[in-house]
């Protein structure tokens, strides 16, 4: 079955780094378009970063420059490497995977990013 787990989060000063980790498994990453959302409490889950499953990447405004986000075939990981972090980063991150054709969802468990000024 689809499985998807997230690792990488902590605790982390503003303007440091965090790179979190999203191993998948019963996922084919060309079936499917591949991205970070994230949730704090009180608030709706917003897209982070996505890429999709020819290549395209796109990202939100508020993490344009700071944020990257890749994918490795072969070890079929998902990665959202996060540098200069803010206060308002602060959420929890989730890995998600849409299959292209069905556009049906899967979710990771989450993790947990908090940034202190």
């Amino acid at each position: 079955q689809v499985q998807l787990v997230e690792s990488g989060g902590g605790l982390v000063q503003a303007g440091g780094s965090l790179r979190l980790s999203c191993a998948a498994s019963g996922i084919i990453f060309g079936f499917n378009d591949m991205g970070w959302f994230r949730q704090a409490p009180g608030k709706q889950r917003e897209l982070v970063a996505r890429i999709t499953s020819g290549g395209s990447i796109n990202y939100a405004e508020s993490v344009q420059g700071r944020f990257t986000i890749s994918r490795d075939t072969v070890k079929n990981t998902l990665y959202l490497q996060m540098n200069n972090l803010k206060p308002e980063d602060t959420a929890v991150y989730y890995c998600n995977a849409r299959q292209t054709m069905y556009l049906t969802d899967y979710w990771g468990q989450g993790t947990q990013v908090t940034v202190s000024s």
